[in-house]
C-alpha cells in the first residue's frame, strides 16, 4: 500500500486559520463526534466511508481524523486506493488536538 502522508493537529489548525481549500473527515462514531469536532469537519463514520466517498472529488485535499489516528489511517489508505491522491492523516487523532471545538 501506498504511504499515507501525515499532518499534525497544529498544522491542520494553522491551514483552517488561513482558510486553506481542505476537507477535514472525522471517521468516529456518533458518541465520539458528540464530544466536539473540528469546525469545518465532516462527519463520515468509519463504516460509512465506502459507502459516502463516492460523492467527493477525487482531486481535492482531504484529512482524516479519528480519535486516536488509526482508523482514519484505514480510512485513507481507503481513499488512497480509490484513486484520491491527496489524503492525509491527523497524526494523534482527536486526543491530540488543541484546537477549537463544535459540538
Amino acid at each position: 500500500m501506498n504511504q499515507i502522508e501525515e499532518i499534525t493537529p497544529q498544522e491542520v489548525d494553522t491551514m483552517i486559520s488561513q482558510d486553506k481549500t481542505l476537507t477535514i473527515i472525522d471517521v468516529r462514531e456518533d458518541e465520539e463526534v458528540a464530544q466536539g469536532m473540528i469546525p469545518t469537519a465532516k462527519h463520515i463514520p468509519l463504516g460509512n466511508i465506502p459507502y459516502e466517498i463516492d460523492q467527493y472529488p477525487k482531486d481535492e485535499e482531504y484529512i482524516l481524523v479519528c480519535r486516536s489516528g488509526s482508523r482514519s489511517m484505514n480510512a485513507a489508505g481507503f481513499m488512497k486506493e480509490k484513486g484520491f491522491n491527496h489524503v492525509k492523516n491527523m497524526q494523534g487523532g482527536m486526543l491530540k488536538w488543541t484546537g477549537e471545538l463544535v459540538f
